[in-house]
């Protein structure tokens, strides 16, 4: 397997789990933490949790994201470029404002001191190298079957 196709299939898994996480944390799940409290200041920043529209919002934006990494839709390979790339550089931008310690501006009230902790150590690298993996599908695309 080329190293384009497994950083694509790897971007795509990615999201798609992460948008199950974010399903999941609408229908008020804490997971990974053991109660909503934790989970509003680790992982949203803020003393109360993201409600279920919030939650199934990223969640289906993440899906969404996924598809087009995927190459769907098939019939319209621009579309899916394009998204593809948009894709790529909003996850740039969000690991850009996370290792600035600004998430705040993209996601108002991400104040908390254990989530800027968490974010510049783990959410937005995150963020940066599904960036580069979702940008390599963009090169590859309409070059090699996905």
């Amino acid at each position: 397997m080329s190293l384009e196709r497994a950083a694509t299939r790897t971007s795509v898994a990615t999201l798609a789990a992460l948008a199950g996480l974010h399903v999941a944390w609408g229908l008020g799940s804490s997971w990974p933490l053991p109660d909503r409290e934790s989970f509003a200041d680790a992982l949203a920043g803020q003393a109360s949790p993201p409600g279920p529209g919030a939650c199934f919002a990223v969640a289906g934006a993440l899906g969404t994201a996924a598809l087009l990494v995927a190459g769907r839709p098939r019939r319209t390979p621009a579309l899916s470029r394009l998204g593809t790339a948009g894709v790529a550089g909003v996850l740039a931008l969000r690991g850009a404002a996370g290792l600035s310690g600004r998430t705040d501006l993209l996601s108002p009230g991400s104040t908390s001191a254990r989530f800027r902790r968490l974010d510049r150590v783990a959410y937005s690298p995150l963020c940066l190298a599904l960036a580069a993996a979702t940008a390599t599908a963009v090169g590859t695309r309409g070059t090699t079957a996905q």
